[in-house]
């Protein structure tokens, strides 16, 4: 049977099929709007082992944060992640799921 991941566990996992052991990178991001307000995106990623995980921040222009985190597994076969993220008013939501080679 095949579950779906969702897309940035599916990343994750992209990320691991391609990674060597003790890989890391970083992506920043930072733009600014018209009326001089700046808005950011900062991400780590590091894999190591078969697993690789990842934590980012974007914040937006009136300061409003969004803060995601995530892991995924590969072993025979089988990739497995979770992440969670955390809006502005501490609202979460968490997610999982697995995919398979037949």
């Amino acid at each position: 049977m095949l579950k779906v991941l969702t897309g940035s566990a599916l990343a994750l996992a992209l990320v691991v099929g391609t990674a060597s052991d003790a890989d890391a990178f970083s992506r920043k991001r930072t733009v600014t709007g018209p009326n001089g307000n700046t808005a950011s995106y900062n991400a780590d990623v590091n894999c190591a082992g078969g697993t690789c995980s990842r934590q980012s921040t974007r914040r937006g222009f009136y300061g409003n944060t969004v803060n995601r985190n995530g892991s995924v597994s590969c072993a025979n076969g089988t990739c497995s992640g979770a992440s969670y993220a955390e809006g502005p008013w501490h609202q979460g939501v968490s997610r999982s799921g697995s995919i398979s080679r037949y």
